[in-house]
């Protein structure tokens, strides 16, 4: 991948009646013309693009073109975006709760896809593109997403935040989430929970683990920093071989590679979430 050396990139947390529903807001721009940089596996987004053109490339092999809104599902692997025209870009982070209010449909029919929003919210959803776009300051930005985002929320389908709570805590309550664990902190049959984590995470509980302990060992090794525990990322894992094939599916890279010659924006990102610590969700600002 092509190294963004020149670029900009800032996160904001969202307001408290938000929470639950939005993970973060970012701002992201860049004068390189063309590149193809690397995501790793995320939640779901909503993201405006202000300047350029391209798409994202799936893990499972399948392209978006990348539209004004676009709407990304959950992801289970690394996405490569194609970069034209030095692109601008801010960004909702959702929250699984955030995406079943706003979607009122299964995340895990929408994982590693892309959706036009305004095929789905209509050609209205441009006046806020319009105005996110004309405003100066990402203060400004973040203040009519969140109005944005809060209209979108008013009459869409509730979703059980107490349920999406217990789940972050499970997946960072510890370096390898044991699901019995989350079964006992639900209340809820292992069915019910298998059901309700693909309806608003994408994913069964089991892929739910391994995606955030592979995300979390990755965050450590790009920061050089141990969690709070004192453990280094490879505890969480058997030996060796199973920490370089984890982290490289759900990041794309290995950890050899991240932690010797790790891409200035992925460095970036990891640490400007670090710091969102205290004002959003700790599994945002620890994966």
């Amino acid at each position: 991948m092509t190294d963004l050396s020149k670029f900009s990139l800032e996160f904001a947390p969202p307001p408290d009646d938000l929470q639950d529903l939005v993970s973060s807001f970012y701002h992201f721009a860049t004068e390189v013309e063309e590149s193809k940089p690397t995501e790793r596996a995320d939640r779901a987004q909503i993201r405006f693009l202000l300047r350029g053109s391209g798409g994202y490339e799936f893990c499972t092999g399948e392209y978006f073109d990348a539209a004004p809104v676009s709407i990304i599902g959950p992801t289970t692997g690394p996405t490569v975006g194609h970069i034209k025209g030095a692109p601008e870009i801010f960004g909702i982070g959702l929250q699984p709760a955030g995406w079943g209010s706003l979607m009122g449909a299964d995340a895990e029919s929408h994982i590693n896809r892309l959706i036009d929003a305004a095929s789905m919210l209509g050609d209205g959803v441009m006046d806020t593109h319009a105005a996110i776009g004309a405003a100066e300051t990402l203060a400004e930005k973040v203040e009519i997403a969140s109005d944005f985002a809060r209209e979108l929320m008013k009459d869409a389908e509730s979703s059980p935040i107490w349920f999406t709570r217990v789940v972050d805590e499970w997946l960072t309550a510890s370096a390898s989430p044991d699901i019995n664990d989350l079964i006992e902190q639900s209340g809820l049959s292992k069915r019910q929970v298998e059901r309700m984590t693909k309806r608003f995470y994408g994913a069964p509980p089991k892929l739910l683990a391994r995606k955030y302990r592979a995300l979390r060992a990755a965050a450590l090794l790009v920061r050089e920093d141990g969690d709070e525990e004192g453990e280094a990322p490879e505890d969480a894992f058997y030996d060796q071989s199973h920490l370089i094939r984890e982290i490289k599916e759900f990041t794309g890279v290995t950890p050899g590679k991240m932690k010797k010659t790790p891409e200035t924006l992925t460095k970036d990102i990891q640490e400007r979430r670090k710091k969102l610590a205290g004002k959003v969700s700790k599994i945002v600002s620890d994966t």
